[in-house]
């Protein structure tokens, strides 16, 4: 008999939640696959992944050993201080433990550790069947699922993600005897609801994928996707567009088929007129269909659909999917007409109703904080100061439009349409969409310079508002979406190239004044409002807002400035850089005035490249030898360098070298070219090691000593004018 055989484990359900099935199928295969690890049986994982429908989850292994390995323990017993007596003779303690194990005393074994000398019990038994293992570890396997809220059917006291209605367990030819949530194990599973429905009969565990294929079943995830890419793309093709294949909703049609079958269908050419990405947005979020877009990538009256069926009357699906699509479209069609005829700029008078946060006041508060800073900064990004305030000041309107009230997700966009259609420059009315980029992680940042700002003054608005108010994230909890905002601002400004001091920005941004206006005016309604009440009574008992009550946090632009460096952490961890080239960077720029994150990023890649130079770590360790020894020095260290006090050639040549080295650098690092400034730099090795080699710094003569000193200053100031090259020495 051989000792492997395969293993075919598959639970059929109601069908299951969607979006949770992957992961319901993954914890599934990982609980399995760790039950029969934990008991020490072999198994062959080649090839093996999770297998699942609506209906099932299933793991198929091709070899599994049919056996456990001996079975060997270990039990360690008492001392033998404590195990005998100074008889030799056993103790109740060793007696106790000898009966325990089911041996004489005498049968048992000792070992030592640092403690001594013990008695141990050590046994050999042989490994169980497998399939006498099986039942337990699908039990484990499911026990340990993520399943917040299991079902509960019939009168069982049990539960799971769904009703269950069948198991099959073959271990090679054989059927393995088990009961799990209410059903048997068999050889049997089921096929396609509509299609097949009737028994499927696995004689072994390799017939598995191609039975349930007859059975119009496509039980393996990446050939059901597979077949609904080539599906939808063949049937977009044929009306002569391109789908939208959306990552996402592609995963959730895939787990919402067994049998996918693509359908195009159609919709009146007039609801074109409402915004692409709001049709888009029904039909995948919504509906589940794939949209059609032309030739030149805009929405066409086609989306193809995908049935879990291939019908006998396919025009009678078509018409059902066209059916439900139909009012969804009409609503929006409805609202966007009717916020065309209000106007986005009269939108913004609601804004002033709309609470922002309780110490920061209204939307329309920030929309006036978020005008003055994208007006402040704009002529630094080479932007129009009145056209970035202008964006600003349209930014939030359409939050009280129809079309995003119904369509959240078309903040900005929405926004967009609505400027263009009131005659807005074009370039407002993009950057007004483009404020909110990146939207998410890995999206691209706003294309504009117009749109940068804006998103750049958003952002800076936040981050100095949730500081303001007491709103640092702590642990998991991030109310206002900090983190997000800190690292979309500094992408904002790395990947636009933006000359924007970022200190200096939050300076302008966390004006306490222009976060306790909000705060202020609260309180004179108040106050005005108690001052009203006619009676006595009433006005006592009115209890007018105290400006000392919501105090702001007193702000520190520095610390949202250290906030965001954290951030860049993981941005620049992504890029594969190590945190310790990170800090060489944050080092220098903590010890200057001002802090413009895209010659941050120049200033990194510098040092990313300069690494990479057989020089690098020489030249590190000679830094920051050179820094230990400043550190030292009492007083200031003398900046002047006398050529006469040289005595050693090589003071006097590395004092040369370090002249060409600053001639040759000085226009180079004022055009930013810090990998060329590395590279002149790197050419100094071999005067600084011949300088440390021949010569003592620290000599009686305090001129010479001086002297030296300075020449050391003018040394490292250089080696450290890119980063603190130092922090790369280990």
């Amino acid at each position: 008999m051989s000792t492997t055989q395969p293993l075919l484990i598959e639970l059929g359900t109601e069908e299951l939640p969607v979006k949770a099935l992957p992961g319901l199928a993954q914890a599934f295969f990982d609980g399995v696959l760790d039950g029969l690890h934990k008991r020490g049986i072999g198994f062959d994982r080649d090839g093996a992944k999770p297998l699942y429908t609506p209906r099932r989850l299933a793991v198929l292994l091709r070899a599994v050993d049919v056996r456990q390995p001996e079975q060997k323990s270990e039990v360690l017993g008492p001392y033998l201080n404590i195990a005998l007596d100074p008889q030799g003779q056993p103790t109740k303690a060793l007696q106790g433990f000898a009966a325990k194990a089911g041996i004489d005393w005498t049968a048992l074994e000792r070992t030592s550790d640092v403690k001594g000398e013990r008695f141990v019990h050590r046994a050999t038994k042989p490994g169980a069947d497998t399939a006498s293992l099986l039942e337990q570890i699908v039990r484990e396997a499911l026990a340990a699922m993520p399943i917040p809220k299991p079902m509960r059917w019939g009168g069982h006291d049990y539960g799971f993600a769904r009703p269950v209605h069948w198991l099959v367990l073959l271990l090679g030819k054989d059927v393995v005897p088990a009961q799990v949530l209410g059903v048997s194990s068999d050889r049997m599973s089921r096929g396609h609801r509509f299609m097949h429905d009737k028994p499927v009969w696995f004689s072994l565990p390799g017939d598995y994928i191609e039975s349930l294929r007859g059975a119009n079943v496509l039980v393996d995830p990446d050939e059901r996707r597979e077949r609904i890419v080539q599906e939808v793309t063949a049937a977009a093709s044929a009306t002569g567009g391109s789908a939208r294949i959306d990552a996402g909703i592609l995963e959730e049609v895939n787990g919402l088929t067994e049998w996918p079958v693509a359908i195009a269908c159609g919709f009146e050419r007039e609801f074109l007129a409402v915004p692409q990405e709001a049709l888009i947005a029904t039909m995948e979020a919504n509906q589940k269909f794939f949209p059609v877009l032309d030739a030149a990538g805009t929405l066409s009256e086609r989306f193809i659909g995908v049935a879990n069926i291939a019908s006998r009357d396919e025009s009678e699906v078509r018409k059902g999917y066209e059916r439900v699509i139909r009012p969804r479209f009409a609503d929006a069609k409805f609202f966007f007409d009717e916020d065309l005829k209000q106007g986005l700029a009269s939108m913004g008078e609601g804004l002033k109703t709309v609470k922002y946060q309780d110490k920061l006041g209204s939307v329309a508060d920030k929309v006036a904080r978020v005008a003055a800073l994208a007006e402040a900064i704009a002529p630094a990004a080479g932007v129009d100061p009145a056209q970035a305030r202008r964006t600003a000041e349209l930014s939030k309107n359409d939050l009280q439009s129809r079309m995003v009230n119904e369509f959240p997700e078309l903040q900005g966009i929405a926004g967009r349409y609505y400027a263009k259609a009131a005659g807005e420059a074009a370039e407002v009315a993009d950057a007004i969409d483009e404020a909110y980029m990146p939207r998410f992680a890995g999206d691209a940042i706003a294309p504009s310079k117009l749109g940068q700002v804006v998103a750049i003054a958003e952002r800076l608005d936040t981050l100095a508002g949730g500081f303001a108010a007491g709103l640092k994230p702590t642990g998991n909890k991030d109310p206002f979406s900090l983190r997000r905002n800190a690292l979309g601002l500094a992408r904002t400004l790395i990947e636009g190239g933006l000359e924007i001091d970022l200190e200096k920005a939050l300076l302008e941004a966390s004006s306490v004044d222009a976060f306790q206006q909000p705060l202020r005016q609260q309180i004179e309604v108040r106050k005005k409002a108690a001052d009203a009440l006619k009676d006595k009574e009433l006005k006592a008992a009115s209890q007018p807002l105290d400006e000392s009550v919501l105090p702001l946090a007193v702000l520190n632009a520095g610390d949202i400035t250290s906030f965001i460096l954290d951030r860049l952490r993981s941005y620049y961890a992504d890029q594969s850089v190590p945190s310790h080239q990170f800090d060489t960077v944050e080092a220098l720029v903590n010890s200057q005035v001002g802090l413009k994150l895209s010659d941050f990023d120049l200033r990194l890649k510098a040092i990313a490249e300069f690494v990479k130079l057989p020089e690098a770590e020489a030249l590190a360790a000679a830094n920051k030898r050179s820094r230990n020894i400043l550190k030292k020095v009492e007083g200031d260290v003398p900046s002047a360098i006398d050529a006469s006090l040289f005595n050693e050639p090589a003071e006097r040549e590395l004092a040369e070298a370090v002249d060409a080295a600053v001639a040759d650098t000085d226009p180079l690092l004022a055009q930013r070219d810090y990998v060329a400034v590395l590279g002149r730099l790197a050419r100094l090795r071999p005067q600084v090691d011949a300088f440390f080699d021949k010569v003592m710094v620290n000599v009686d003569d305090s001129a010479v000593r001086n002297n030296r000193l300075a020449l050391l200053k003018r040394l490292s100031d250089r080696l450290g004018s890119v980063a603190a090259i130092e922090h790369l020495s280990i």
